[in-house]
């Protein structure tokens, strides 16, 4: 039987990461790339849907705890990431990491889940991207048929003279003026145009190159951030004038529990925190371009903990000036930040936070696609995958294979299934990876003291130990049904891993990785 705990010698990935030539991936992003590439897969989703509902639904002012609790979390494991980025430069990330530690079987558990964070989270981006993309058009009198605006089984109603989808905002004014919806004529959804077109439109913006992709990113992360900053400066200088507001609105700050565990109280705040735990998701996906970095020693543990740092200082200013501005009991809406600049009396807010939403979401799937493609190829290098996952394009030298099939797959995903419940799976396997990652670091710490460490994560064990239990407590806030999601998911890749991966695994053959000109 194959020895499912063989291990992959750092001294054979830092030969791999030393490759060079045509056929081997462009070394050209420096620090600042880093931090944009990490503050565009962070700010997204969480930022700006999920702050108003975690407040509504279990913490409300105290949504500014559940994003400290978060950001703890992702410290320590954060800390763990950029030694690991630092030392071992490789585009693979937690799996690569993985795969020098703990052994193959692991890797390839921590691959596969990989997966769920970066294809499943960029699909499920990507639904909430369309629906800004058509709610912006519509704002302009453009309108698209609902067959061509919606996943399979999601309901249009012809309402004041056009079809609007019969969720959110749509279904509290037919509420409001006490119309049943069953009266109306309706339409369902059959494939999301709009979301096909955005993945692809991405997927195109990687394969070109990784310089390229990190530009536009940098560009649309430089306009999110600055429609948060005005968001945060034209509601505080509100508060300032309305200090009554405040009195109304943080009062109290953490409201009572209702008598179950999570119904606000503090119980409220730590199933709050698991929940708003996506919003940080992303800053992980700066270690799959260690091998694109110029600099990776230095640069790593600066992108990614630059980004976490950065936003988690915005998270904590939205999150107390949306819940000053609005009572956290109307935030359970998708547009939560336009609900608040409309409360500023500015009318030319909403428009603006619908533009910042639409550029968050854009570079968060851009960079998910990205994290996705780089674990595929140097899974695939190592002779899990199939050889065509490791093809390197000769002009752009991208992965222009594992970018396109990952792009593909997820269009496809993103614009036939609605994935109302991936928000939590997103959570749970990149919670899996946290924990996979810290003690890894550990373990390597243990192993091998002597191996070269450009950044050293401090307070060992402490540092892995609390990263792995904040990371568990997580995941145990989580439902159920997560839980057995995620054995689901993880019994098919182990399905994949015997029947393919163990035969063609090059590490199992004695093997090297693929050399850059196969």
């Amino acid at each position: 039987m194959a020895n499912l705990l063989a291990t992959k010698s750092v001294e054979t990935i830092l030969g791999e990461a030393a490759e060079t030539g045509e056929h081997t991936l462009k070394r050209s992003l420096g620090a600042t790339n880093l931090v944009t590439l990490g503050i565009g897969a962070i700010i997204g989703t969480g930022i700006f849907v999920l702050t108003g509902q975690t407040a509504a639904n279990y913490a409300g002012p105290g949504v500014v705890f559940t994003f400290i609790i978060a950001a703890i979390c992702c410290v320590f494991a954060g800390l763990c990431y950029a030694e690991f980025a630092a030392m071992i430069p490789v585009a693979g990330s937690a799996y690569t990491y993985g795969y020098a530690t703990l052994g193959e079987i692991f890797a390839w558990i921590i691959g596969w889940d990989l997966v769920l964070e970066y294809a499943f989270g960029a699909a499920t981006v990507c639904s909430g991207w369309s629906g800004y993309v058509i709610s912006l058009g519509q704002d302009f009198g453009l309108r698209l048929p609902p067959e061509l605006a919606g996943t399979p089984g999601s309901v249009f109603v012809y309402w004041h003279g056009h079809w609007e989808r019969l969720a959110g905002a749509v279904a509290d004014k037919l509420a409001l003026a006490h119309i049943d919806p069953n009266t109306l004529p309706q339409k369902h959804g059959v494939f999301n145009l709009v979301a096909f077109v955005g993945i692809m439109f991405a997927t195109t913006v990687l394969i070109i190159g990784i310089k390229e992709s990190a530009n536009f990113n940098s560009f649309i992360v430089i306009v999110k951030v600055a429609v948060l900053l005005v968001f945060i400066g034209v509601g505080g200088y509100t508060l300032m004038h309305h200090p009554e507001l405040l009195q109304a609105n943080w009062h109290p700050f953490v409201p009572p529990n209702l008598g179950h565990f999570g119904q606000f109280g503090w119980s409220g705040v730590a199933r709050g925190a698991a929940v708003i735990f996506f919003a940080y998701i992303g800053f992980d996906a700066v270690s799959t371009a260690a091998q694109e970095s110029k600099n990776p020693k230095r640069d790593m543990p600066i992108g990614i903990l630059g980004s976490l740092a950065i936003c988690t200082v915005l998270y904590i200013l939205v999150a107390l000036v949306l819940t000053g501005l609005v009572n956290f009991k109307y935030l359970g809406v998708p547009d939560s930040l336009a609900v608040g600049m409309d409360a500023t009396g500015f009318k030319w807010g909403s428009m603006l936070v619908k533009i910042g939403a639409l550029g968050g979401l854009t570079s968060t799937m851009i960079v998910m696609l990205l994290g996705q493609s780089r674990v595929f190829f140097s899974m695939s290098k190592d002779g899990l995958l199939p050889k065509m996952f490791s093809a390197v394009h000769p002009k752009f030298r991208t992965p222009w294979i594992s970018s396109l099939t990952v792009g593909i797959v997820v269009a496809t995903f993103a614009s036939l299934i609605p994935l109302a419940s991936l928000g939590e799976m997103t959570s749970i396997g990149t919670l899996l990876a946290f924990i996979i990652v810290c003690a890894g670091v550990w373990l390597l710490r243990k192993r091998s003291p002597n191996l070269a460490r450009p950044f050293r994560a401090p307070w060992m064990p402490v540092t892995p130990i609390l990263g792995i239990g904040f990371a568990l407590l997580m995941m145990f806030s989580l439902p159920n049904a997560t839980w057995w999601r995620l054995g689901i998911w993880l019994a098919v890749g182990l399905v994949i891993y015997f029947s393919y991966g163990r035969y063609h695994s090059r590490v199992q053959k004695g093997l090297p990785p693929v050399p850059a000109h196969e």
